[in-house]
């Protein structure tokens, strides 16, 4: 799947966040390690279980993306009870037929995994809901975010955090709107023009943007808002994003 990318290389910043890819597929290495730099995040790739055990120990990354065909990184910390201190977060790529294994010992919020063969959006979300907090990249390659709200313009899919909406075309066109003009807010005629291409009565689009809400606001903080008498906004009305 291609994912739509800006371009060019965000300036290489000296606050930016650290990332260690431990991977023996040159293949993914390149696209991940291009992609993440696209994203704004410095990159820097081990081939081998045991470089990447090395690297690890020797500090200074904020994630570690691992290869889970690679040597389990039992030696720097996962297994123990708790998180070591200094231990980054670890982000999995992982074969279908290996999930059973991995997946019961995973320490939410401190690790997570995608299955192979990787897609680049999905990477690019699950690295930013683990460096939530950190002060990541709000926009993962060119693919539009809001907090933990991430769309993929190129395959029409949206997450929050690490769950799939699973949207409707008619929600999908609505959110790409919303996100679009966040913490601004849109009229009943400006959604129906956007979603439809033309005019709909306006328990229409009530319906649909409170379908829209069921489903994204399954969390907190919520993000899909009424202003009454005027229309609807995406945002977090204390200004903070989740």
């Amino acid at each position: 799947m291609r994912t739509q990318l800006t371009g060019k290389t965000l300036p290489r910043r000296d606050d930016a966040q650290h990332v260690l890819l431990v991977a023996d597929d040159p293949g993914v290495t390149e696209l991940l390690t291009t992609t993440m730099e696209l994203a704004g995040y410095r990159v820097a790739a081990a081939g081998t279980g045991a470089e990447g055990t090395t690297r690890i120990a020797q500090g200074g990354y904020d994630l570690v993306v691992w290869d889970a065909a690679l040597p389990d990184p039992e030696r720097h910390g996962r297994g123990r009870r708790g998180t070591p201190a200094g231990r980054p977060p670890l982000l999995f790529l992982a074969a279908c037929d290996t999930l059973h294994d991995l997946v019961p010992g995973l320490r939410p919020g401190a690790e997570d995994y995608v299955v192979k063969p990787v897609r680049v959006a999905e990477v690019l979300h699950r690295a930013r809901s683990l460096l939530r907090g950190r002060g990541g990249p709000g926009w993962a390659g060119g693919v539009p975010c809001y907090g933990d709200l991430v769309l993929d313009d190129a395959a029409c899919e949206a997450w929050r955090g690490s769950r799939p909406l699973g949207l409707t075309p008619a929600e999908y066109r609505l959110l790409c709107h919303l996100l679009a003009n966040a913490e601004h807010v849109l009229s009943k005629e400006q959604i129906g023009r956007h979603v439809w291409g033309e005019y709909r009565a306006h328990g229409a689009i009530e319906k649909l943007v409170a379908r829209l809400r069921r489903k994204i606001d399954q969390e907190k903080p919520a993000l899909i808002h009424t202003r009454r008498g005027f229309g609807y906004w995406l945002g977090c009305p204390d200004g903070s994003r989740p």
